[in-house]
């Protein structure tokens, strides 16, 4: 059996199973043909580094593996803007994942938000699972175990051709996987207005056995004052109208507290941060991407976090619902909001799994 979980505990010990990574240069993987093709500089001398001018509305596969074996690591980096005006490239690129010839994917997310980088805008992210440096380099480290087939799909949706999109993919053959191991699932979602009193959902139509990961928040502030009193919620196995697990608050369950707040000059401003399972790395209230001489480039304040459920992972026999109240607090108390959230769901469970609701197209998918 294939021990899945590697660690600096067991490095020495010898692995039973044959390494192998897809890239633009070795489509396949195939053992003896890396870096095949030719440059200037002669044959094998980064003669193909990337996929070059991926066209509009074209949808092309990044790797199509036979099983058994596990993905280990994925690194990707792309432009974030292929015009002044069309700098929406991260937001507009949607990555898709299949499981052992599924025909719904098992993953589904805009780029940049699977990689903890939401409103078309990468920031550093610094975690054990995730990790995005220094400048869109983007990396999951997060295993993906599957028993006959793995396919990985990106498709356009952005007005323009991709000029070059490089990526590597960093994966093992096995003899066979324990039956206990279950497949890698990742499903983003958004609301651009919440309802007043009623609890943004993370991830619901889970059913099976599995354990739930992290979450990725990428929350747009639209009212005033602090906005991160709501709990999050955990319905496991039959829940209904209370949880099993509920929190005390937003900024608590991304590992803060006092609303991340630090004095400087007077003024209450929000400490960023990056640790190994929980971070606050993005925040901004500017368009930092694109210049018009006839307006500024204020925004609405965005708010990325992530939390990796690795070290406590959300175990579930049945079914599994996760959700995020609007609940905000300021000089007359707590009040109920309306924002604009969106989020990534991680989670491993066994196949197979209830299809995902309709992605929302490109124009919803954008920041405001």
């Amino acid at each position: 059996m294939y021990d899945l979980y590697g660690s600096l505990g067991n490095l020495a010990v010898l692995k039973n199973r044959k390494s192998r990574a897809i890239n633009a240069e070795n489509p396949t993987g195939e053992k003896g043909k890396g870096g095949m093709a030719a440059s200037n500089l002669g044959p094998s001398r980064k003669g193909s580094p990337c996929l070059k001018d991926i066209p509009s509305g074209a949808t092309v596969t990044l790797a199509d593996i036979e099983g058994p074996g596990i993905i280990n690591h994925i690194w990707i980096t792309v432009t974030n803007k292929t015009t002044e005006a069309d700098c929406f490239v991260l937001s507009d690129l949607v990555i898709r994942i299949y499981w052992d010839d599924e025909v719904v994917p098992s993953v589904e997310s805009p780029l940049g938000d699977l990689f903890c980088c939401g409103f078309a805008r990468e920031c550093t992210v610094n975690s054990i699972p995730i990790a995005v440096i220094p400048n869109r380099g983007m990396n999951s480290y997060f295993q993906m175990p599957f028993r006959k087939r793995a396919r990985i799909t990106l498709e356009n949706q952005h007005a323009n051709p991709i000029p070059a999109f490089f990526y590597q993919i960093d994966y093992c053959i096995v003899d066979e996987l324990n039956d206990d191991v279950a497949y890698f699932h990742a499903q983003w979602r958004r609301e651009r207005l919440t309802t007043i009193g009623k609890d943004y959902v993370i991830l619901d139509n889970v059913k099976g056995r599995g354990h739930y990961v992290g979450t990725y928040l990428a929350l747009t502030t639209l009212e005033r004052y602090w906005w991160g009193e709501g709990e999050v919620k955990f319905y496991i196995d039959g829940d209904l109208e209370y949880p099993t697990i509920c929190g005390t608050g937003t900024e608590d369950y991304f590992g803060g507290s006092w609303s991340f707040a630090k004095q400087v000059n007077g003024k209450t401003v929000e400490q960023n941060y990056n640790t190994a399972y929980m971070g606050y790395p993005y925040y901004s209230s500017h368009d930092e991407l694109i210049h018009n001489d006839y307006h500024n480039d204020d925004c609405l304040p965005m708010r990325g976090f992530y939390r990796w459920h690795i070290q406590d992972p959300i175990c579930f026999d049945e079914d599994l619902k996760v959700t995020i109240q609007q609940i905000g607090v300021g000089h007359g108390g707590l009040f109920e909001r309306q924002d604009d959230v969106a989020s990534v769901a991680y989670w491993y469970q066994r196949e197979p799994h209830n299809p995902f609701s309709q992605l929302l197209s490109k124009e919803y998918r954008r920041p405001r």
